[in-house]
Formats: structure tokens, sequence, C-alpha cells
């Protein structure tokens, strides 16, 4: 089986669906994410197909969006596509400066 981003539309479809629902970020539009995904899915299918001998996962991911492709009995391999949880506005924590005895 050739493994091409076309494979794996339905993931990649769904997951647009999700990020259209559910994912509030500022960084990406929708169109962004579609391209994102489009592009972390080619990485992770040659990180996949270049794999060493006994390993099973192909990954890619950037700061928002991860997705493994994880070897299985079936020639197909499984897709998850996972949005990073991330906040640009937590508050980082504050660095306690040294007293002077």
């Amino acid at each position: 089986m050739e493994l091409t981003i076309e494979t794996f539309q339905s993931e990649i479809a769904e997951a647009l669906r999700t990020y259209d629902k559910h994912v509030v970020c500022i960084d990406k539009t929708p169109e962004e994410c579609k391209a994102t995904l489009h592009s972390l899915m080619d990485k992770a299918i040659r990180a996949y197909l270049s794999r060493g001998p006994h390993l099973r996962h192909g990954i890619a991911l950037d700061k928002q969006v991860t997705i493994i492709l994880s070897q299985t009995e079936n020639e197909r391999p499984l897709c998850g596509i996972y949005f990073n949880l991330h906040s640009p506005y937590k508050k980082k924590p504050s660095v306690k400066s040294k007293k002077d005895d």
C-alpha cells in the first residue's frame, strides 16, 4: 500500500471539523490549519516509511498539532491527530531572586 496524504483524508477532515468546532487558536486560521495538517501528514508519512527496524511510529508535530502514524497488523497504519493544549495567557513562573545575607 502506498501511503499518501490522501490515504488519511478522512482523519484530516475529522480533525478540521474538530478544529472548527472546538479549538480556539489565535495562531492559525482554519485554512492555515488545513495546510499545516497536510504538511505534518507528509512529514509523518516520511518518518513512518523511514523508521528503524524496531520502531513502530512516524511522528510529526508543531506547537499546536501532533500527528502519529502507528504500525498495525494491517498494511494501513493507525493515524492519530492531536491538538496540543497551549495557552498564550499562561503565566510564566516568577523567578525568585537570591537574598543577600
